[in-house]
């Protein structure tokens, strides 16, 4: 036997050791990802494929995002034919192959020449890498393979992004992103289902997300409530809610004012207008929600009553600024009732959900121990006698509950 020919049933087949590996970690439910890189495909604009296991009707199955330069594919496969075409395209198409389970990383690349490469890192790496990775990747709380999303027209039958949804995917993902570090912060209890009231929810979008970001991602019983006056809107969500079997999830017809829960742990307001938004943090409050959301719109209410000092005169005597300036002091005095009243609240500026410049969101999420508003009460009188403001419909609602 030659030397050539002793080496060549000697050597170690790294393809086949790596296929071993994917299909060892997908038996033990231990992978976290596949990476499929170096693409040297005719496919244009391909970059790279991103698979991760997915349950699909309770089957196993292995979902693809295939990443081009402009946009994402979500395709899922049974694992059979999922594991066929990785070892298909292994190495005609992806030169590099990089495979995240629980215990191990494990890196498969090719050279020019098609020569395989293995490289296998220890359980404490694999953690480093993990953390290293959540800091330099950018975290999607939904997958597009979630089913309400084709049923709202976000996804075709196939789990890809419909082009004109891309930005409104980007806002659902938005959104969750704020709630999912809201609720880690919050003082919910974890054995009681989580109640959830969404105040002018249209098509239901954000209503279904936080829904199911609740249930299927953080696996808590959720009561999910969204209230639009639109009669259509509610029917529209109410038989999507029925078909795709979400249990807790309902629409009703009514607005902040109409519909008046006794009790809830999340408040969620999105272009209110005008003094809805204050009815709705006038809600939250009252019923002790852990979280409020709101995202303003319209502020005519302190608009009409704003004097400006005369120093500022000038700069107000444009509409744009006098607008902007109502908007800010209207903003900053709900924030500040919402101080008083034991709240850690922020303001900051939000993807619109309207696509309008109406971007900015309120987030209050409860303190957990007494808080003594009168150094608060102090300051929002001192802002309102400087903008010799009279009413401000958020302190009238308090006040007439006793809740400042």
């Amino acid at each position: 036997m030659s030397a050539s020919t002793l080496a060549s049933q000697t050597a170690p087949d790294h393809h086949a050791d790596f296929l071993a590996l994917l299909d060892t970690g997908l038996q033990q439910n231990a992978v976290v990802k596949l990476v499929l890189a170096r693409y040297v495909g005719s496919e244009a604009d391909l970059q790279r494929v991103t698979i991760k296991p997915l349950l699909v009707k309770d089957q196993p199955c292995l979902t693809f995002v295939y990443r081009y330069k402009t946009r994402d594919i979500t395709k899922n496969f049974p694992l059979a034919e999922a594991q066929a075409l990785i070892a298909e395209w292994l190495p005609g198409s992806f030169k590099n192959a990089h495979l995240l389970t629980l215990t191990d990383e494990v890196q498969l690349e090719f050279s020019k020449k098609n020569k395989p490469m293995l490289h296998r890192n220890k359980a404490q790496q694999v953690r480093e890498v993990q953390a290293a990775g959540h800091d330099r990747e950018k975290k999607r709380y939904l997958e597009l393979s979630r089913p309400f999303l084709k049923d709202l027209g976000v996804t075709n039958a196939q789990h890809e992004l419909i082009p004109a949804m891309s930005r409104k995917w980007k806002q659902i993902n938005k959104f969750i992103e704020v709630f999912s570090h809201a609720f880690a912060s919050a003082a919910i209890p974890a054995d009681q289902a989580v109640r959830v009231a969404d105040f002018g929810s249209g098509k239901g979008y954000l209503t279904f997300a936080i829904h199911d970001y609740l249930s299927n991602s953080l696996q808590r019983e959720a009561q999910v409530k969204g209230v639009e006056l639109r009669e259509d809107m509610v029917t529209l969500c109410n038989n999507a809610a029925a078909h795709l079997e979400h249990p807790g999830l309902v629409f009703e017809h009514g607005d902040v004012r109409t519909v008046v829960p006794s009790a809830i742990d999340v408040m969620i307001a999105l272009h209110a207008c005008d003094i809805a938004t204050d009815y709705a943090i006038h809600t939250g409050i009252r019923t002790g929600a852990a979280i409020i959301m709101c995202s303003p719109c319209c502020h005519k209410q302190i608009r009409l009553q704003i004097q400006s000092p005369g120093l500022l005169k000038p700069m107000l005597q444009y509409g744009l600024h006098l607008g902007q300036q109502a908007e800010m002091v209207t903003d900053s005095l709900r924030a500040l009732y919402l101080e008083a009243c034991g709240y850690e609240t922020k303001v900051f500026e939000f993807i619109s959900l309207e696509h309008t410049n109406k971007n900015k969101m309120i987030l209050a999420v409860k303190r957990a121990g007494p808080v003594n508003p009168a150094p608060l009460l102090e300051k929002i009188e001192a802002l309102k006698a400087f903008y010799a403001i009279n009413e401000h419909c958020l302190e009238t609602l308090l006040k007439a509950d006793g809740l400042i």
